[in-house]
């Protein structure tokens, strides 16, 4: 990457911005805060998610390069909102995306990261949708908490990371691939999950 061109953050931001974009519209339409019912919806919907990623967050080829990539793994908090809430977790039968001890392409697995977190730097305003369901980040809210460091941050702290390696024109292209792989899913299970146009967000 030479000066000029954009990092690779941004050069995901702006490939992923349609299938991005649609997320978040259909998010918006299953209106997931209207009650803690859709909520729960949405929480079996981010169970998933971060069950298929869940390996990630102790792959060596990726602690090595995110000291701190174990602390931020969402897919315990999620399960223990939906336990805060009496809720019965998604069934959980499939194989996951990413299985711990398995071959991982370290390009496709940045990609899928990228979309994690990035929607906990999008969680700002779930979490305060959350609190007019009487929720927190110590009770039914816990996967949508900002890090101690704060939520800029720590995306800050990520992406810088993921800028970092120099990567071949194939290799860019699985990120690419990745991330939109990622956005991909979280729509497929937000239509299973609400139904035609309707969503919960990757984080």
């Amino acid at each position: 990457m030479t000066e000029a061109e954009p990092s690779r953050a941004r050069r995901l931001k702006a490939a992923s911005h349609g299938v991005h974009e649609g997320l978040d519209n259909a998010i918006m339409a299953a209106k997931p805060f209207s009650s803690r019912e859709t909520y729960v919806e949405f929480l079996r919907i981010q169970q998933l998610f971060h069950r298929d990623i869940a390996a990630l967050y102790e792959a060596p080829e990726l602690t090595a390069l995110f000291p701190d990539l174990a602390e931020r793994r969402r897919y315990d908090q999620v399960r223990a909102d939906l336990a805060d809430l009496g809720a019965d977790p998604a069934d959980e039968t499939a194989r996951p995306r990413f299985v711990a001890g398995q071959a991982l392409d370290l390009p496709t697995a940045l990609g899928w990261l990228y979309v994690a977190e990035g929607s906990n730097l999008g969680a700002a305003f779930l979490i305060k949708a959350a609190a007019a369901l009487g929720l927190s980040d110590e009770f039914g809210a816990r996967h949508l908490a900002a890090s101690p460091e704060g939520r800029a941050n720590q995306w800050r702290s990520f992406t810088a990371v993921l800028d970092a390696p120099e990567m071949t024109d194939d290799e860019e292209a699985r990120v690419m691939d990745g991330a939109s792989a990622a956005f991909t899913r979280v729509r497929g299970l937000v239509d299973a999950g609400f139904g035609q146009g309707g969503a919960a967000d990757a984080a």
